[in-house]
């Protein structure tokens, strides 16, 4: 009889700290995977920054060779730029 309360208990001991190590190994995956959504999302935005930038540069290029419908593209993407800017920031903070 002590033998077998001596297993019971031991066996208690190791169902806790393999309940223990699950919740810790889910732990470890939720966090993982919320950085991958992080990295997912600083490669989407440098990505259309990059994209950003050539075409404001190719705008530009076109408004300084005197071409008003150029002119006119970019004044209004930069317009959209701030104020898709100003509606992110105010959603955030």
């Amino acid at each position: 009889p002590s033998l077998r309360r001596q297993n019971n208990s031991r066996l208690d001991e190791l169902a806790s700290k393999v309940s223990a190590l699950r919740g810790v190994t889910i732990d470890i995956y939720d966090n993982a995977r919320d950085q991958h959504v992080i990295d997912n999302s600083n490669e989407i935005f440098s990505s259309f920054s990059t994209s950003l930038k050539g075409s404001a540069s190719r705008l530009g290029r076109m408004a300084q060779s005197g071409n008003k419908v150029a002119v006119l593209k970019l004044a209004g993407i930069i317009t959209v730029v701030v104020v898709l800017l100003w509606w992110i920031w105010k959603a955030v903070f």
